[in-house]
């Protein structure tokens, strides 16, 4: 505790008091998680509460709106920088969960990633094949902020096969 000069009450100061959360120019970016997604192996999980992302879990929605929102697809128009300004939706989930998804979130414009995008998640997939140049979540994530100019720093710190990720793109 702290004795607050101004008041002479006495306060608990903590770390978020002390630094106020960043104001991003950016919507922040909503994950919708698919409830049968196993928090174990969710490469989001680490930035679960990190400021600029906000989670939901599928099927339900959170208070914010998602009028100028993209959503991050495998196939479709590529990022640009004409979407810088929007938010991302990125849904998190199987690729059968995902696929899913979509059509609860048909309303938003569909982007994608350069297909040249390459992910290091070891995958294994008995039931469906994965997608040509699907990537895990995070990855997702990361590229996409890459492509829009967005900081990304620390978004792989918790990834397993950051490094990996990072050489295969050449962005090291």
């Amino acid at each position: 505790m702290r004795r607050d000069s101004t008041n002479h009450d006495w306060r608990i100061v903590t770390a978020a008091s002390r630094n106020p959360p960043l104001v991003s120019p950016f919507p922040p970016t909503i994950v919708v998680v698919h409830p049968r997604e196993k928090r174990s192996k969710c490469t989001v999980e680490p930035i679960r509460g990190r400021d600029g992302f906000v989670f939901w879990t599928f099927p339900d929605r959170g208070p914010e709106s998602l009028d100028g929102y993209v959503r991050l697809v495998v196939e479709g128009p590529v990022l640009s920088a004409q979407d810088a300004e929007f938010g991302l939706l990125v849904l998190d989930g199987t690729w059968r969960l995902a696929h899913r998804m979509e059509k609860f979130f048909h309303e938003l414009p569909p982007r994608s990633l350069p297909t040249t995008t390459k992910t290091a998640y070891p995958r294994l997939s008995r039931l469906t094949p994965d997608p040509e140049g699907g990537l895990a979540t995070i990855e997702a994530i990361y590229a996409a902020y890459r492509q829009l100019g967005r900081p990304c720093e620390a978004l792989l710190d918790h990834y397993h096969w950051a490094a990996e990720f990072l050489a295969r793109n050449n962005w090291r």
